[in-house]
């Protein structure tokens, strides 16, 4: 089973039994509210993730992750949440730009 900690959510854990479901998915099916304004379909950066510990644990950046990165909307420790599919145990945190204002977020 695989283990997703979120440790800017008072190290919230949440388990996931599929290695096919993008990391939003994951979020949303454990009912964990994630800023995503495009959608998910890669259009937009509202869904990064910064990735503590496990960046080994998730699919290679895809295209849309790529382009990004290269013009600087994605540093080397950030994913798009609905492009990367988790395969193995994570470590993230929201990063500060995109923290929703109804959720209450330690550090």
């Amino acid at each position: 089973m695989i283990k997703i900690t979120i440790n800017n959510l008072s190290s919230k854990s949440i388990h996931c039994n599929s290695k096919t479901k993008s990391l939003l998915k994951v979020l949303q099916e454990n009912y964990i509210d994630w800023m995503h304004a495009c959608g998910g379909k890669g259009r937009c950066t509202t869904c990064k993730a910064i990735i503590v510990d496990g960046m080994n644990n998730m699919t290679p950046k895809t295209v849309f992750e790529e382009n990004y990165q290269r013009v600087g909307r994605l540093d080397n420790n950030e994913r798009l949440s609905c492009q990367a599919i988790v395969e193995g145990d994570l470590v993230i945190e929201v990063p500060e730009l995109y923290k929703l204002p109804h959720i209450e977020y330690s550090r």
